[in-house]
């Protein structure tokens, strides 16, 4: 096989969570008096840590408050997370590519805690074999997740690839030397991740999936 090693992105790439984290990020603002952003400028940060999404998403919340704005995110996220759906198809796709002998990983924006809490609620975790998350490596674009994971199964760049719905995603691989292959149906628009050249830009889950079993 093409690649071995898979890395996944997880909010808007497997979990169908992009407008719930609009809406807490917003809904934050307006708890700490602050006018929230659009839709389009919150969903441009989804895929970065917690503390430099808020940052852009917020460029006038000082420093000091950015904790306040953290806490009340988390708030408002947490209390409907239980309710959020994979994407039509996701356990079908990552058990086919475990079966097949692909090692699954996950890079996120999100914390350890979180990540931990959307496998379990999603029953995904028997898939995975390993995972990095933002409170324990640089955010993205950063290349460090990938070169962890990389490091950790022995894989050369040439072997993994790197599936995401956001341009962070993509930098991060052309950080780290690997491919990047972009899925449209989350948080960034098409021509947005068109500029980051990935490998191919594919619209549904089994587009996705059609696109591993054919190129991976």
């Amino acid at each position: 096989m093409k690649y071995e090693l898979l890395v996944f992105d997880w909010d808007g790439t497997l979990l169908d969570s992009a407008g719930a984290i609009v809406r807490a990020i917003q809904a934050a603002c307006l708890d700490l008096d602050l006018p929230p952003p659009s839709d389009r400028q919150a969903r441009h940060v989804i895929g970065l840590g917690l503390v430099d999404a808020m940052r852009h998403a917020v460029p006038d919340l000082p420093a000091e408050r950015y904790q306040d704005m953290v806490d009340r995110y988390r708030f408002h996220y947490l209390s409907g997370d239980h309710e959020l759906s994979l994407f039509e198809g996701v356990p079908e796709m990552l058990a086919s590519l475990k079966q097949a002998g692909h090692v699954l990983t996950v890079a996120t924006g999100k914390s350890r805690a979180g990540l931990e809490r959307a496998l379990d609620h999603s029953g995904l975790r028997q898939y995975f074999q390993a995972s990095r998350c933002a409170d324990e490596c640089h955010s993205k674009p950063h290349p460090q997740m990938l070169e962890e994971l990389m490091a950790e199964f022995g894989m050369a760049s040439a072997a993994t690839i790197m599936i995401g719905d956001t341009s962070h995603d993509l930098l991060m691989a052309s950080n780290a030397g690997v491919d990047g292959l972009a899925v449209t149906y989350g948080a960034h628009p098409h021509d947005h991740l068109l500029e980051h050249k990935p490998v191919a830009c594919l619209h549904t889950v089994a587009e996705l999936d059609q696109w591993l079993k054919t190129h991976g």
